[in-house]
């Protein structure tokens, strides 16, 4: 999503975040405080593997998150872990083009079976990949893939995908095998999709574009390539490489579903009615009917309400809803008590909006919802 350098750029200055690494004991300390029972958060593959190939871990890196994890049970909070989260170790990508090579696999699964033994008896909820299905647009930052986005076939494109399921799939055997009473998903970015008309050539736009993501999901959760993706591979001259165990590796298929939701969007098979905006994450088009947050992502709540009721009737399997909220252009201020603060209320509300319609779906049909 951006040049590889240690230089600030316009769009990531390099400046401090969160800092986690050295502040985790009074982040974890206020979760507790607002009575957060499950922090999600990640390892971060190159804290254990610095370049990724090693044949052995970083034990300090391993020692941070034992710390971490021992700071979020004492409070009574339950980690719940992605596994790679936008994080490929840079060797990777440079010396191997991220998941086109079928090596990562191997380094992938050396990875997660170390985790699993390290922490089996503190971590029981694992995510695979974050967003999984994100790579079709950010090849680099969801796979290491280091092949400019311009110049990647859907060949490689798909193939690498084929790698990551695999692998995906593999972390599900390894967790199972290790650490019996864990449970472990995937994750996908969800963003509903409308027809920006009535007019059939829009709707059909709009299956053409779930299929492209619904495509992750149902291999993770029925261990198979759906037919629809085996048509689209014949019409663009793609052939996935499996090899001997492939197809049975998939069929170790994960125990829930787990989904970002900020935003939804419209499609058009109307080519003048393509219009650009910093909100039109994925190729969609602005919904009229929405307002957008100060990021250009529209606001819509009822589309989590659609996305639970798509995913449980389409999967069955429990849900997991681990990101969701508002961007904005926030106004640091002093409060009454002089310290410095921000009066968002309209987070508050656009968070109340979402979790009412959660209780919906809770309403309309029984089904395991988990807020993250």
């Amino acid at each position: 999503m951006g040049p590889i350098t240690e230089e600030p750029t316009e769009d990531n200055m390099k400046l401090i975040g969160i800092d986690l690494y050295h502040r985790y004991k009074e982040d974890v300390k206020l979760f507790a405080e607002m009575g957060f029972k499950v922090f999600r958060t990640s390892i971060a593959w190159s804290r254990i593997f610095p370049k990724g190939d090693e044949l052995e871990p970083n034990e300090e890196g391993l020692q941070f998150y034992d710390d971490l994890f021992d700071e979020c049970l004492q409070y009574g909070i339950e980690p719940l872990v992605t596994l790679s989260h936008y994080e490929t170790p840079l060797h990777l990508s440079k010396e191997y083009d991220g998941w086109v090579n079928r090596k990562m696999i191997g380094f992938y699964e050396r990875y997660v079976t170390t985790v699993f033994k390290r922490y089996q008896n503190k971590v029981k909820y694992w995510l695979t990949f974050n967003e999984i299905n994100s790579i079709l647009e950010a090849p680099f930052m969801s796979g290491g893939i280091n092949t400019p986005k311009e110049k990647l076939s859907k060949q490689d494109l798909y193939q690498a995908i084929h790698h990551e399921f695999v692998a995906s799939a593999s972390a599900v055997k390894l967790c199972h095998e290790i650490i019996p009473d864990a449970q472990i998903g995937c994750m996908m970015l969800s963003m509903p999709t409308y027809p920006l008309t009535p007019n059939p050539d829009d709707m059909i736009k709009v299956m053409e574009f779930e299929h492209s993501n619904y495509f992750f999901g149902d291999v993770h959760v029925r261990g198979r390539y759906p037919g629809y993706m085996k048509r689209y591979f014949r019409e663009n001259g793609i052939q996935i490489q499996m090899e001997d165990g492939d197809e049975d590796m998939l069929l170790h298929t994960v125990d829930f579903i787990s989904f970002s939701y900020y935003m939804s969007i419209c499609q058009t098979a109307d080519p003048d009615k393509q219009v650009a905006g910093e909100g039109n994450l994925l190729g969609g088009i602005p919904n009229p009917y929405l307002p957008a947050s100060e990021w250009g992502w529209q606001i819509d709540p009822q589309g989590l309400r659609y996305v639970l009721n798509m995913f449980y009737d389409r999967y069955q399997k429990p849900l997991f809803i681990v990101e969701n909220g508002l961007g904005a252009v926030d106004e640091l201020i002093t409060g009454s008590d002089g310290e410095k603060t921000v009066e968002d209320d309209y987070r508050i509300q656009y968070l109340n909006d979402h979790l009412v319609q959660c209780i919906f779906c809770t309403i309309e049909k029984t089904l395991w919802l988990h807020l993250c």
